[in-house]
């Protein structure tokens, strides 16, 4: 699947439910999605502000982000968070689109073009740039985590061998990332050790 047909896909999706709570960030503009080189993403950015300080355009350009949700993994038993591209080859700016505006994002070295229909740059409906947000923990929403759960709750195993049995946690061994828990199989209580993103709460 190419870049462009994933996020094509990710922000055609159904929006999460939930709005903007009052006191989260509110932008001027409107989002546009620029396309660019892939891996060069941080250097874009760095340019584009820099173009935007040289050439007074504070006040059409103001942010430009780089999709990105971070995640949480384990390994060696040391809880380690890394931050993942969402959309390599894309960057999103938060403009007013002019024609000034377009030729300062246009032409800034490693730009190739702005996603839109028929060569016009389309701006994304505010419920897309939300879920964009939402995965990058910058609006509430989908913040990646770790899931807050107790002992004595019961679970759903969602992957590996004991997928779609039940359970109830009996131990939290959140200094390696997992847990043990109580399956139900066959009639009689089973214990074994599962990675949090194994489970999910009933």
């Amino acid at each position: 699947m190419t870049a462009e047909k994933q996020l094509e896909e990710e922000i055609t999706e159904q929006p999460e439910t939930g709005e903007l709570a009052p006191e989260e960030p509110q932008f001027k503009g409107e989002w546009y999605v620029v396309h660019t080189y892939s891996g060069y993403e941080n250097k874009i950015k760095v340019d584009l502000t820099k173009r935007v300080e040289s050439m007074n355009m504070q006040d059409k350009i103001f942010d430009i982000i780089i999709p990105e949700e971070q995640e949480v993994e384990y390994k060696g038993g040391k809880r380690k968070i890394t931050s993942k591209r969402v959309f390599p080859g894309y960057v999103i700016v938060n403009m007013i689109m002019n024609e000034d505006s377009w030729y300062v994002v246009r032409h800034t070295p490693g730009v190739t073009g702005f996603v839109g229909s028929g060569g016009k740059p389309i701006p994304l409906q505010p419920e897309e740039i939300n879920k964009i947000l939402q995965r990058m923990g910058l609006v509430e929403g989908t913040k990646p985590r770790i899931m807050d759960i107790e002992v004595g709750e019961n679970i759903r195993v969602k992957s590996g061998p004991f997928a779609n049995f039940e359970g109830i946690v009996r131990e939290l061994l959140a200094d390696r990332g997992k847990l043990r828990v109580n399956i139900s199989m066959f009639g009689r209580e089973t214990p074994v050790e599962l990675d949090y993103e194994q489970i999910e709460k009933m």
